[in-house]
């Protein structure tokens, strides 16, 4: 399994943008995915891609202020947030998976196996 190392977390202001990476998966991945649990709340999907082919899927809270992108040079896979709103406070994990996910299971986290330690991202109004 990988070990996937979470970074770029912190604390905003309403509107703020901050670009979360996730590094320390191989080649062998399929899908990336993001994820995010607020505190009482469960583990949600956030965004994830198809690793090397590049297509995204967003949760409709998200779409149209996340966007997930991959560099295959760094192994590196990115989630760029803009316009942050403050229900957007949660621990954000990556996680990854060598096998196939059908596009309608890659927002859920139990087709994951290989999971980050996550990084806190906390947005104030």
């Amino acid at each position: 399994q990988a070990q996937l190392v979470e970074s770029g977390g912190g604390s905003v202001q309403a509107g703020g943008s901050l670009r979360l990476s996730c590094a320390g998966y191989t080649y062998k991945t399929k899908c990336i995915g993001w994820f995010r649990q607020a505190p009482g709340k469960e583990r949600e999907g956030v965004a994830g891609i198809y690793y090397g082919i590049g297509t995204t899927a967003y949760a409709e809270s998200v779409k149209g202020r996340f966007t997930i992108s991959q560099d295959n040079a760094k192994n590196t896979v990115y989630l760029q947030m803009n316009s942050l709103k403050p229900e957007d406070t949660a621990v954000y994990y990556c996680a990854a998976t060598m096998g196939w996910i059908p596009p309608s299971g890659i927002m859920s986290s139990s087709a994951y196996n290989s999971w980050g330690q996550g990084t806190q991202v906390t947005v104030s109004s």
